[in-house]
């Protein structure tokens, strides 16, 4: 039976010891914060609300630590440093992962906080203990004001993160977060208003933070809580001062399918195979920066990124460029044309074959290109295992492209490090598709003076028409490669059998065949690297992580924005 949600977020060993600490941890300051104020003898008069007033203040402690920590997995250029370093210690790519755990209990205990206090405010004024409306503390005092703010940013924040609103309208995700700039505003002077105090009326002070800690008894959490938020703000700032740092866009290629090939010149971007940059593209939007897998090598004189038309701003970028529909249709019609390799022409736009807009044909120079980068990812740890599988699906093949040269580099230079093998795997839904680096496909294998180190498997999942099962029958016949991809290889149809994949590769590898000179007694480990769509990738880790033995040690990792 397929493994429950249930079980795989709460029940796996690594998650089980995560939600444990996770959880201990938020439930142990909720107590904390509810007996210090229970039990603080200058804080009686406001015990006399008793559960309402405990929750707020146990909760109001989860909070101040959340709002802390929600800003750490954001520390991206941190983390990028960090990682190859400390990735042992803590799950480096699983930074949005951790970013959402937060925003989770953020969104659950900020619910306990505002409950409780509607009902603290309710009864102050029921019992007049302090001679106050509810309404005048919900909406003339800092507390109130701030927190009504704070409510109002978290409904917008949330719903426009979900994954459906991300994948149809990117911008309303993009706007709207930003409001967290806000968010920490109200956080940090949330206390402001000296709710929590020993004396009848607020002891305010005119410096910051504006209250006297002499009768305000608040946690003063902000002093704590404000140091990530400073360092984000450090890295903001220190990104977009990189960020415009000297940037050409070189060349602009237009591939079948519509995915666009951007070549851009930076001097001082470094980086390393597999990591990944945002974009901007001022022309289209002077705010929005989008995330894309860096294709090119570092070894290329350029950085280059493979962007599909599938969004509103891709759409725009490609009309911007002169890539518009009309450009796209006409060489996906070519690129659906099989024909055998020695029989392609000089003149014809065949599968594989892409476009290089020219600027002195238009109008429009070539648009102001920002990028800002690179970030980690985990298919930087290719080297260190014996047996990469590198699996790519649609165009989530392009932190592969970028590998896959940089394999090609390091072969000839006799620097592979750890890597004897590689299974490259890449599942496309239409033919058309393949022509995305589909030239990249053939310069590697041609390159190969051992033909048992890079194996390349390619499968085609789209139901295929009557027509081009008879077009692609006649070319395969007798011919030297396969009529879709144009490579030795020949295309595989259907989905991949993980299970038999990774059965079979552990078989080979227990049984001396697949690495020459291995020992059975010696762990041969191989790492499975990952890049489309989560219901695929949970289905490839299930079957990685079943087909371990003592001998073959399998990981996983999935590429994350």
């Amino acid at each position: 039976m397929p493994e429950s949600w249930f079980h795989r977020e709460f029940l796996t060993p690594r998650k089980l010891c995560f939600n444990v600490i996770w959880y201990g941890l938020h439930f142990f300051l909720f107590g904390y914060g509810w007996h210090s104020q229970a039990t603080n003898a200058r804080l009686a008069g406001l015990n006399t609300l008793k559960w309402s007033v405990w929750s707020s203040r146990g909760a109001g402690l989860v909070l101040a630590f959340d709002g802390g920590m929600i800003l750490v997995p954001m520390l991206r250029n941190i983390i990028r440093v960090v990682r190859p370093k400390l990735a042992w210690l803590f799950p480096a790519d699983e930074n949005i992962w951790f970013h959402r755990q937060v925003a989770y209990q953020m969104a659950f205990w900020a619910m306990v906080h505002t409950t409780a206090h509607y009902v603290n405010f309710i009864r102050v004024e029921q019992t007049q203990i302090r001679k106050q409306t509810a309404l005048e503390i919900h909406y003339t005092q800092p507390g109130g004001i701030t927190g009504h703010v704070m409510l109002l940013i978290i409904v917008l924040m949330y719903s426009t993160a979900h994954n459906k609103i991300r994948a149809q309208c990117f911008e309303a995700f993009w706007y709207t977060h930003h409001l967290a700039f806000f968010f920490m505003i109200g956080l940090y002077t949330h206390a402001t208003g000296c709710f929590v105090r020993d004396t009848a009326q607020p002891d305010f002070i005119p410096t910051f933070p504006f209250y006297s800690t002499d009768h305000c008894l608040g946690y003063l959490s902000w002093r704590f809580t404000i140091w990530p938020g400073i360092l984000y703000f450090g890295e903001r700032v220190y990104r977009e001062i990189r960020a415009r740092r000297s940037t050409k866009l070189s060349k602009l290629l237009v591939h079948p399918s519509g995915a666009m090939e951007l070549r851009i010149v930076k001097p001082s971007f470094k980086y390393t195979a597999g990591q990944w940059l945002f974009i901007q593209v001022p022309d289209v939007s002077k705010f929005q920066w989008h995330p894309f897998t860096i294709t090119s090598a570092p070894e290329d004189p350029y950085v280059s990124v493979h962007i599909r038309q599938v969004g509103d701003w891709t759409r725009a970028l490609g009309d911007r460029v002169g890539a518009g529909p009309s450009v796209v249709q006409a060489m996906t019609q070519a690129a659906l044309k099989a024909y055998d390799k020695d029989e392609k022409t000089t003149t014809a736009l065949g599968r594989g074959d892409f476009v290089e807009l020219d600027p002195a044909s238009s109008t429009r120079p070539l648009p102001v290109v920002r990028i800002d980068g690179p970030y980690g990812a985990p298919a930087e740890d290719v080297f260190k295992a014996e047996v990469a599988v590198l699996v790519g699906a649609g165009i989530g093949v392009t932190p592969f492209a970028s590998i896959l040269k940089h394999i090609w580099y390091r072969q000839r230079r006799g620097d592979l490090g750890s890597l004897r093998r590689v299974e490259f795997f890449w599942i496309c839904r239409d033919a058309p598709s393949f022509g995305w680096f589909q030239s990249l496909l053939q310069e590697v294998e041609a390159a190969q003076t051992d033909p048992n180190f890079l194996r390349i498997n390619i499968y085609l999942t789209q139901k295929i028409s009557e027509d081009m099962l008879w077009n692609i029958a006649v070319n395969d016949a007798g011919a030297d490669y396969d009529p879709l991809t144009l490579l030795r290889t020949r295309t595989m149809y259907g989905r991949p059998d993980w299970k038999a994949i990774f059965g079979r590769i552990r078989q080979a590898i227990e049984s001396g065949q697949y690495l020459p000179g291995s020992k059975s007694q010696l762990v041969t480990k191989v790492g499975a690297y990952f890049c489309g769509p989560s219901v695929l990738a949970k289905a490839i880790k299930e079957e990685a992580m079943a087909a371990c033995t003592s001998n073959v040690k399998f990981t996983f990792a999935k590429e994350h924005f």
